[in-house]
């Protein structure tokens, strides 16, 4: 006897497939090409997962290239000062991510022999990785059928399944992403649906705005960040600054550059000693 829960089963899996098919018919003549995919070394993909978090590929592209030739494997990386590695950073903001690229490096090469787990439950434990990105990393350089969501994902899926809805939860989300996955080949199938929310967001004012999770980013002129990216920038330059110096340098209240500062020194990104800063 049908049912009206075999009748939407038989309808989502219609919708489903032809779902699949417009994704990978867009993707045939749509792929954007970049140097992190369909690469054998997963050392790509980690680097280029960090950069991407929070930043758009046009600024990721050139630093990307510019990374890899100073830091061409997990090895060199590892080796690396955390002043050269913040210096090679610069420009891609939310440094902290650069430190914690550099200690991703140090943790494969002490712990794993310099070669990176494929396993999502290792590299969640692994430094500024969440559950979102150690999915993605083995979907991107391993090919596993990992279920994950990002920003261009999520257009896509609200895009095509609740177009006429707001406060779509990635729960409501997460179930059609599962089914709609391609196993023999999760890594393309993750590249199309990317490139499909990319193209989304040309062409439809501001698709994100539909998700439940969609937050405005705060202003960067004259915010901490901006601070933070300041302070970093200097020290890089320099290498060691005093107080006074670091202080003078920045045309920002002396007490708020002093207090982000000393936030820096707490994260570990900066250190400080006697009256200086460096890194």
């Amino acid at each position: 006897m049908l049912t009206a829960n075999t009748f939407h089963y038989i309808f989502l899996s219609e919708q489903i497939s032809f779902f699949r098919n417009f994704i990978w018919d867009f993707y045939a003549q749509h792929q954007r090409p970049f140097a992190w995919r369909n690469v054998e070394d997963p050392y790509l993909v980690v680097v280029s997962e960090i950069m991407l978090q929070q930043t758009q590929t046009y600024r990721v592209e050139p630093k990307f290239d510019a990374f890899i030739a100073a830091f061409p494997d997990f090895q060199s990386l590892a080796d690396a000062s955390q002043r050269d590695v913040l210096s090679a950073w610069q420009g891609l903001g939310y440094n902290r991510r650069g430190m914690f690229l550099h200690k991703i490096a140090q943790k494969v090469v002490a712990e794993f022999g310099g070669t990176l787990p494929n396993d999502p439950e290792i590299l969640v434990t692994f430094p500024g990785i969440g559950k979102a990105t150690a999915a993605s990393i083995c979907a991107f350089a391993f090919n596993r059928p990992t279920i994950f969501i990002e920003t261009n994902i999520r257009t896509v899926f609200i895009h095509s399944f609740f177009k006429d809805r707001d406060g779509v939860h990635d729960k409501e989300l997460m179930p059609l992403i599962e089914q709609s996955l391609d196993h023999e080949n999760p890594r393309e199938w993750y590249y199309a649906l990317m490139d499909y929310g990319v193209h989304l967001k040309k062409m439809l004012p501001n698709p994100s705005r539909k998700s439940r999770h969609h937050t405005k980013q705060s202003k960067f002129e004259g915010s901490d960040r901006q601070i933070r990216g300041m302070i970093i920038r200097l020290l890089t330059d320099h290498g060691t600054l005093t107080k006074k110096k670091l202080l003078s340098s920045i045309d920002r209240d002396a007490h708020r550059i002093e207090k982000i500062a000393l936030q820096l020194v707490a994260e570990g990104l900066i250190s400080t000693g006697g009256n200086n800063f460096f890194i």
